[in-house]
């Protein structure tokens, strides 16, 4: 009988209302601490950020040249195995068997000098790449100057810079779920870079320079690819500013479900670091042109000012994980494109003297009395504007009072030929029977 017995089932220690209140303390609970984390959060100071970035940039490029020496190594290693089983099978060549002629070559090209070195070109311009000073660029800050005036007039006076930004954030890569990005402000500062410290060094092939272990040869250098780069530190403290306005759309469960504006404001506060230039020379067999190329070194340093704000009634101001997103894609993006081992290219027009590119002397006499022609004809045709204006209203006010106007010149015709004391009408010299009186006598 004890066997019958159903054994007594356990009761829930908590009720429905408790797990209810319990459930909600939680959810506020992580509402909080990400609140309090994640938006509201003490970003970190500019100095450890810059740091931190800094040495991941530094491991990246070591981890690089440590790739390019082993595919160095191994490439050269091939190379020796090759030359040996190349000088193998020239040995084992019949006796019998003439080596290959070579064609002979012309006597025009082999009289033209030979190709400048890196060397040569050193000891032509009495550079020393191991004890020169670096020079300071004044004159280079000058013409920088001028150019970047030049541009923020230019600027100022046409919108196309408002336009190529505008077109450049709404691209066909923009998410679904960002709203039209609109351009508010847009402030080009008012200083300039300041450049120093240049100074050459030999680069391999690879744009690593030549270590304190690595010697370079002055005469074979071109040949195996090394080339001259200049080096020189940038420093910049201004505040260039860009605002845009945009919405983030929330289109779940359906489209336009919920709508956030947004507005951003960064400002490019201060860059530093060092700008490397080298010119890559044409290869006439590929038909490439002469090619600059710069990029920056992965030891600069580059502060934003990012300002932010959400919400159209209860609005969120300057959340710090937001201007930390928008700095480390900023940051990302200039890496990208310019810091090494990336570099720019920029391929380099003909530096040859050509007629179309001439200006001055008779050309600029001739462009100044074509345009003193062009004015004298544009004067000659206002001028007949004018007359025929004036033509046409004569000829309205006479269709218009064709008696009156006949009568004021007959009578200005009169009175210029009156004499004082004469009658109306009559003609001084002029005697009422026609004869001539004695004034013509």
């Amino acid at each position: 009988m004890a066997q019958d017995v159903c054994p007594a089932k356990s009761e829930p220690t908590l009720s429905f209302t408790q797990g209810f209140i319990l459930g909600q303390i939680s959810v506020v609970v992580v509402l909080a601490v990400f609140i309090k984390f994640f938006i509201f959060g003490d970003p970190p100071s500019p100095e450890a950020t810059a740091s931190r970035a800094a040495a991941e940039r530094r491991s990246q490029t070591l981890a690089h040249k440590q790739s390019l020496l082993s595919l160095r190594t191994s490439s050269n290693a091939n190379a020796n195995a090759n030359s040996n089983a190349n000088s193998n099978a020239a040995g084992s060549r019949p006796t019998g068997q003439p080596p290959a002629l070579n064609k002979k070559k012309s006597s025009i090209l082999r009289s033209s000098p030979p190709t400048l070195t890196i060397g040569s070109i050193l000891d032509k311009t009495y550079y020393k790449v191991d004890s020169h000073q670096p020079e300071s660029l004044d004159w280079f800050n000058v013409l920088v100057a001028q150019t970047i005036a030049q541009f923020r007039s230019d600027a100022q006076h046409d919108d196309a810079i408002l336009t190529s930004l505008t077109k450049a954030l709404n691209g066909t890569s923009r998410p679904d779920f960002v709203d039209e990005i609109r351009v508010t402000e847009l402030s080009l500062g008012d200083d300039f870079p300041i450049f120093s410290n240049c100074r050459v060094i030999p680069v391999d092939e690879d744009g690593l320079d030549f270590g304190p272990g690595k010697a370079m040869d002055p005469s074979t250098a071109t040949r195996e690819g090394a080339r001259l780069q200049a080096r020189m530190d940038v420093d910049l403290s201004d505040m260039i500013t860009m605002a845009v306005e945009t919405k983030l759309l929330l289109n779940y469960p359906k489209r336009l479900s919920a709508v956030l504006p947004v507005a951003l404001a960064v400002s490019v506060v201060r860059f530093s670091g060092t700008l490397s230039i080298s010119f890559v020379p044409s290869n006439p067999s590929e038909n490439t042109p002469t090619k600059m190329t710069f990029t920056f070194l992965d030891d600069y340093r580059l502060d934003f000012s990012i300002r932010s704000l959400l919400g159209s009634r209860s609005k969120l101001q300057d959340v710090p994980k937001i201007a930390q997103l928008v700095e480390s894609r900023l940051h990302r993006w200039f890496d990208e494109r310019c810091v090494e081992p990336r570099f720019q290219e920029i391929a380099l027009p003909s530096l040859w003297p050509r007629k179309r590119n001439t200006r001055g002397g008779d050309d600029a006499i001739a462009d100044v009395g074509r345009s003193m022609s062009m004015s004298k004809a544009k004067g000659v045709d206002i001028l007949k504007d004018v007359r025929d204006e004036a033509r046409r209203q004569a000829s309205a006010e006479t269709d218009g009072r064709p008696d009156s106007l006949r009568m004021r010149r007959r009578q200005r015709a009169e009175d210029a030929f009156s004499m004082p004391g004469s009658m109306p009408g009559s003609i001084p010299g002029m005697a009422l029977d026609g004869s001539t009186s004695g004034v013509f006598s």
